[in-house]
């Protein structure tokens, strides 16, 4: 930034993206955009095919079943679910 490193501390909301990241998902909504588990047609087999690999691919990662494996819009809703999952 102004021809220095950027360096970015306000992470508590939101983190900056690896090229790589960014480079998937723009591939993804021009590529691969659909209903993920909800329809019957190719471009929708196609992006539950995606979702689910990321799914089992994570599940690797961290030595888990992929069943295990739960997508959340981020920390708070992750915590509430288990929260509210314990009570």
């Amino acid at each position: 930034m102004n021809g220095h490193p950027l360096v970015y501390l306000d992470s508590a909301a939101t983190s900056q993206k690896p090229s790589a990241v960014i480079d998937t998902v723009a591939d993804f909504y021009a590529n691969a955009n659909a209903n993920v588990h909800r329809g019957a047609y190719a471009l929708s087999n196609d992006a539950t095919d995606l979702y689910e690999g990321a799914r089992a691919r994570i599940a690797a990662f961290v030595n888990a079943d992929a069943g295990e494996v739960a997508f959340n819009r981020g920390t708070t809703s992750a915590l509430n679910q288990v929260a509210y999952g314990w009570g």
